[in-house]
């Protein structure tokens, strides 16, 4: 197929667009957005790559060209508010042909699709924006389903219409219950949905190429990815934190630019208050700056007004990740800094835990991540930071102060270096095998433990503290502490992250032209496997003792992504398991559930994660500003009253509103659960069941 045919494609859109209204669109002359001869050998490269190193050895053929298709579209319209059906059936006639196009002919159909979801999306704005020239009528009873990915495609400009009528009045009506006039509103939603145009204008030839590349790699894996020119130096900007944010790792998703996770370290992360999947959509300099609307902005102009000078504050107004659909936005204060290594370090503290007429002391390690400062290790420095030297020294300092026992808490953790997470594992188990990695030829190799003959820093009673967003690493080390018997994990089903990426720099296989290159890939090459043989991929890491969260793992994790790789297992490595624990965690948890019935903290915890859920089920909101309004105040009420309910329990003075809530007021509740149940498996530790004592297996 030569170029001159897809050229034709266009010409086929504008005769097509002669006939009824929901046929394709005529697509307005956008001689830009053209693929270029650079982009067919990066194409042509990452073929390559995927064919020859990829995890799957996957085959470029018609089956992935399809779903290619089907993620380029969900890609460009996810929530289904700019394309028709018909469009869908236009771009029927490319679903089998993109992987011949990918692999060495011209990308035209690509440009061609993209400006069809364009010129459509320019439509809606414009459509929007007038009809902001009226105020609706928030007294009618209607809903807006604000949840469109699953449902059908409109059939009809008319049908799309009355979708945004719904979603404009919706998006009017968060500003009015936050207290804005009707004049506010319309001058804040107008300016958004003007942005947003001019954003499209600014569509690039490279971003075009951009998001059909992430389209065709996403398709092998959710970890595989492909970055522009541009973007790779924004990504080596981040990886080196050579600059002063907030350390907070961003990407857009709709019109919104969304929190994808915090950087240990940084501003962000010491404050606590932004959390993954928070959406921005404002932005304000100093304390009394004013703030600007950043919905529907590309997402460096949203980093260039977050980035500033070192000790600067910066404000963000946010949605939060998990709040209830329709809730209103809340701000959030923070100074900008320069991530540093010190403040990635692993923390300790201790938690006393009155039982049976004594106070058991446990100690808690919290580690942010696995890190390790290669750079001054490569210089020969002896004290180059590492986690594993800060846990060994802060494990010395607590059992001088007398501890019972340890909490390793990894809540968050999103992974880091696999050499910590293999020697972090070596200061609590006998020397021996930590992880499996098999790689895309089927060789499978074992890390073990780095320092076998360094004594283990800890013997006594321990448990690792995990959550949904506990990955990678996180799970290597949770799972062998897991394997081995050594401790009990508590908390929720881990990430379930279990791939090995790496990344190419395209510009070392293909001679850059000019000043512009070719930017990079990243590539899922390997799978990593617990001892046993059982993979973490997917599956993650089940607690032994599970604890109540308030991240929906039916939301979050690997096991949601549809491209994830599948759990699988290869043989399992000779390694000596300690004393089984079975009939300890059974003992442990009939205790931590008996004890949690009259916690008035875990009862609180409880309530309002079954409170979340049910506002989650929602995919529509009513339009009826008394009942929105109502609603409002009736989950405020509830959640006041829950609290006071709490506070009574715990013999605390009642507040007036949720205003009074102090930071120090709120109990981090999941901990001082963990805490309680490692008292008990200290108490456990004093008078061992019998069957054990000291048993030992081989496997």
């Amino acid at each position: 197929m030569t170029r001159s045919i897809y050229r034709t494609s266009a010409l086929i859109l504008g005769i097509i667009a002669a006939g009824s209204a929901a046929a394709v669109p005529t697509v307005t002359s956008d001689e830009e957005l053209v693929p270029e001869i650079r982009h067919e050998r990066i194409g042509e490269l990452v073929t390559q790559f995927i064919q020859k190193s990829h995890y799957n050895q996957i085959a470029v053929d018609d089956d992935l060209s399809s779903q290619v298709l089907d993620l380029y579209i969900k890609t460009l319209d996810s929530n289904r508010h700019h394309l028709l059906a018909s469009d869908l059936e236009f771009f029927e006639q490319y679903r089998y042909s993109l992987d011949d196009l990918i692999k060495s002919r011209p990308l035209d159909p690509v440009y061609e699709m993209y400006k069809v979801y364009r010129t459509r999306a320019r439509a809606r704005f414009d459509y929007a924006i007038g009809l902001l020239e009226s105020e609706p009528d928030f007294s009618i009873n209607e809903t807006y389903q604000f949840d469109r990915s699953e449902a059908p495609w409109a059939t009809s400009e008319a049908e799309l219409d009355e979708i945004w009528r719904k979603r404009v009045k919706s998006e009017a009506l968060r500003l009015i219950l936050a207290d804005k006039t009707w004049e506010e509103t319309q001058e804040i939603l107008t300016n958004r949905y003007k942005r947003v145009l001019r954003q499209l204008d600014q569509i690039k030839t490279d971003d075009v190429f951009e998001i059909f590349m992430n389209a065709f790699a996403h398709t092998l894996d959710p970890h595989s990815s492909y970055l522009s020119p541009r973007n790779s130096e924004e990504y080596r900007i981040q990886m080196s934190l050579s600059y002063f944010g907030i350390g907070a790792s961003l990407r857009t998703e709709d019109e919104y630019v969304e929190i994808v996770n915090i950087i240990p370290g940084g501003p962000a992360a010491i404050d606590g208050s932004l959390k993954p999947k928070d959406r921005i959509t404002g932005v304000a300099q100093g304390g009394d700056g004013d703030m600007v609307d950043v919905v529907g902005w590309r997402l460096d102009d949203v980093v260039e007004l977050i980035r500033g000078p070192k000790d600067t504050v910066v404000r963000l107004q946010i949605i939060p990740g998990g709040a209830i659909p329709g809730s209103g936005e809340k701000e959030i204060v923070l100074s900008r800094g320069q991530v540093k290594l010190e403040e990635q370090a692993a923390k300790s503290s201790i938690i006393d835990v009155p039982r049976n007429g004594r106070s058991w002391r446990v100690g808690v390690i919290e580690v942010p991540s696995f890190y390790r400062d290669y750079r001054a290790l490569s210089n020969g420095d002896k004290n180059y930071t590492s986690t594993t030297k800060d846990v060994r020294r802060l494990i010395a300092e607590l059992e001088a102060e007398g501890i019972d026992g340890l909490v390793m808490d990894l809540r968050g953790n999103g992974g880091g270096h696999l050499t910590e997470a293999t020697a972090l594992s070596g200061l609590f188990i006998d020397n021996g095998p930590v992880v499996q990695l098999r790689n895309s030829n089927g060789r499978v190799s074992r890390l073990d433990d780095p320092d076998p003959v360094a004594r283990v820093a800890y013997e006594g009673p321990l448990a690792v503290l995990v959550d949904r967003f506990s990955a990678s690493a996180s799970e290597i080390f949770a799972a062998a502490i897991q394997d081995y018997a050594r401790g009990v994990i508590i908390g929720q089903q881990t990430f379930g992250k279990g791939t090995v990426q790496n990344l190419y720099s395209l510009d070392q296989y293909i001679k850059p032209e000019g000043d512009r290159g070719y930017g990079q890939l990243t590539m899922t090459i390997g799978k990593y496997y617990r001892v046993t043989g059982e993979s973490t991929q997917h599956r993650g890491v089940d607690p032994d003792i599970a604890l109540p969260s308030s991240i929906d793992a039916e939301r979050y994790g690997e096991s949601v992504r549809e491209t994830a790789l599948p759990w699988d297992t290869v043989d399992t490595t000779r390694f000596r398991r300690g004393a089984p624990l079975a009939d300890t965690i059974h003992s442990l948890t009939v205790s931590h559930y008996e004890r949690a019935k009259d916690d008035p903290n875990y009862q609180y915890l409880v309530d309002g994660i079954r409170e979340i859920e049910e506002a989650r089920s929602k995919i529509t909101l009513s339009l009826n500003i008394n009942e929105r309004r109502a609603e409002r105040e009736e989950e405020r009420a509830r959640s006041l009253a829950r609290e006071n309910e709490r506070r009574a329990a715990l013999g605390l003075e009642p507040i007036a509103s949720l205003e009074d809530l102090e930071e120090d007021d709120q109990p981090d509740i999941l901990l001082d659960q963990a805490a309680g149940i490692v008292s008990d498996l200290a108490q456990l530790r004093q008078v061992p069941l019998p069957q054990e004592k000291t048993a030992r297996v081989e496997h």
